[in-house]
């Protein structure tokens, strides 16, 4: 079982920046390929961006990229998700994900297993 801790949401003004951090509560944390997601009230979930297990890269969605970045420290088992210029349209609820399989990263959601609790990121204009 993968426990999965989001922190680091709030309230900005548009054009700032937050960090989110999601840390896993396995050992294990380096073999999995992590995600970032996001839902609006009433929209569907939206893939923000993914990195892979042991050699970092990363994808992103295009409504973000050139503004967010994905990293990771196995060390501790964290992820973070550095949001820059952010929009309103950016307003969500971000969850991080995990995928505990050993295939390539995917955009899909199906293909994370585990999930945090989500934080609420809102960007006032």
């Amino acid at each position: 079982q993968v426990q999965l801790v989001e922190s680091g949401g709030g309230l900005v003004q548009a054009g700032g920046s937050l960090r989110l951090s999601c840390t896993a509560s396995v050992r294990t944390f380096s073999a999995y390929n992590m995600g970032w997601f996001r839902q609006a009230l009433g929209k569907e979930r939206e893939f923000v961006g993914a990195i892979s297990r042991s050699d970092f890269i990363t994808l992103y969605g295009d409504s973000v990229k050139g503004r967010f970045t994905i990293s990771r420290d196995n060390s501790k088992n964290t992820v973070y998700l550095q949001m820059n210029s952010l929009k309103p349209e950016d307003t969500a609820v971000y969850y991080c994900a995990a995928d505990t399989t050993i295939a390539t990263m995917s955009v899909r959601s199906a293909r994370y297993d585990y999930w945090g609790q989500g934080t609420q990121v809102t960007v006032s204009s």
